[in-house]
């Protein structure tokens, strides 16, 4: 089974403030496969971590289409919180992250049957810490 890593990360400046996400996608050689850096507006820095994962699970639909039902990925993130609330192992006590929370489930029950979310320190994930600030940087 061909296996995926996506790197997500999301941040804020000033928590609430200017925030950008970044995602670093390699195959299981450490090739990189597609980058994305975004400028999301003024959030929270779990807001920012959220559409990281969003946007990591949407590249990777556009990328392999149907034929993420029969792979393998692995998306990391250095949110331990994020990662704990989207595998149902704590609550989730901000109301603005209840939709986006609806909306990554969906995607992993439609398309990803195996998904493995693991947390990394922010220095294994070096790339998408980097895309996350690229995209903040462009817009100040």
């Amino acid at each position: 089974m061909k296996k995926i890593i996506a790197y997500t990360d999301g941040d804020a400046r000033g928590n609430p403030g200017p925030s950008g996400i970044g995602v670093h996608i390699i195959d299981a050689d450490g090739k990189v496969l597609k980058e994305v850096s975004e400028f999301i507006g003024n959030s929270t820095s779990h807001f920012a971590e959220y559409q990281g994962v969003m946007v990591g699970l949407q590249t990777l639909t556009a990328m392999f289409g149907k034929a993420t039902k029969e792979m393998e990925f692995e998306l990391r993130m250095n949110s331990e919180l994020v990662k704990k609330q989207l595998n149902s192992e704590d609550q989730i006590n901000e109301p603005g992250l209840v939709p986006m929370f609806i909306e990554i489930h969906n995607m992993r029950v439609a398309s990803f049957p195996n998904l493995i979310l693991a947390q990394v320190k922010s220095e294994l994930k070096q790339e998408s810490v980097k895309l996350d600030n690229d995209a903040i940087d462009d817009k100040e």
